[in-house]
């Protein structure tokens, strides 16, 4: 989960979002103040009984443009998901909702979730917003629970070496790491930086996300390709 702001936004707090003037409307655009898309969206998170953990916010320096990361503490394990959020008075991009354990929010309009949604600044978007966010939010409960049963099954689910060195050929052939990265996941897999258990699934799925740092941003496919390989020599093994 990433909030990366290097191409003029600038991290700031929430209150600052109040302070934001906003353009006037015109009959084809219709701004939305950017502490009004936070609101309405911790709202329904809220709501459905999710609780935030960690808030990060950014600004471009004429505050036309907002990028915002929500962190969200997981009742089924040590990891969390997140809500990634865009917001721009300047007619650039959309509004924009992200959900996921995979979520990227940059300021150079890079913008990627498991799931997303996008809206133009509209009259009827920001009369339909408030429900609309409420609709996507009101899932996010059930994803998350198949989401941990699914990783339940990887830390279930044994690999020796030899099949770990499959595995992460597998992803090199399925293009999910390159060859420089062949030695990072290794690496992590025999010595991980972080407590992910004993040699699971869960592991090498950790040390792949670990080596791939970033590219999941460019290429979003990488996660559900990545997810292909660690499902099927779970699959295979428990067969």
């Amino acid at each position: 989960m990433t909030l990366l702001l290097h191409r003029g936004a600038e991290e700031c707090d929430y209150a600052r979002l109040h302070e934001v003037a906003i353009p006037d409307a015109t009959p084809s655009h219709v701004p939305l103040p950017h502490n009004a898309l936070v609101d309405m969206t911790k709202y329904a998170l809220g709501y459905y009984g999710h609780e935030i953990v960690e808030e990060h916010h950014g600004i471009t320096k004429d505050g036309m443009r907002y990028f915002g990361l929500l962190t969200l503490k997981s009742p089924y394990g040590d990891y969390t998901d997140a809500v990634g959020l865009r917001n721009s008075n300047d007619k650039k991009f959309p509004i924009g909702i992200a959900f996921g354990a995979q979520v990227f929010v940059c300021d150079n309009l890079s913008f990627h979730g498991d799931h997303v949604i996008r809206r133009k600044h509209t009259a009827n978007s920001k009369r339909d917003l408030p429900g609309l966010v409420a609709e996507v939010v009101e899932p996010l409960g059930e994803y998350r629970k198949s989401q941990a049963r699914t990783f339940d099954h990887y830390r279930a689910t044994a690999l020796t070496d030899r099949t770990a060195d499959h595995v992460i050929m597998q992803m090199f052939r399925d293009d999910i790491i390159n060859v420089q990265r062949i030695a990072t996941v290794a690496n992590q897999w025999d010595n991980p930086e972080h407590d992910w258990g004993d040699k699971t699934a869960w592991r090498m799925f950790n040390a792949a996300t670990f080596a791939l740092n970033g590219r999941v941003a460019g290429n979003p496919a990488v996660t559900e390709r990545l997810h292909n390989v660690i499902n099927g020599v779970c699959e295979r093994i428990a067969a």
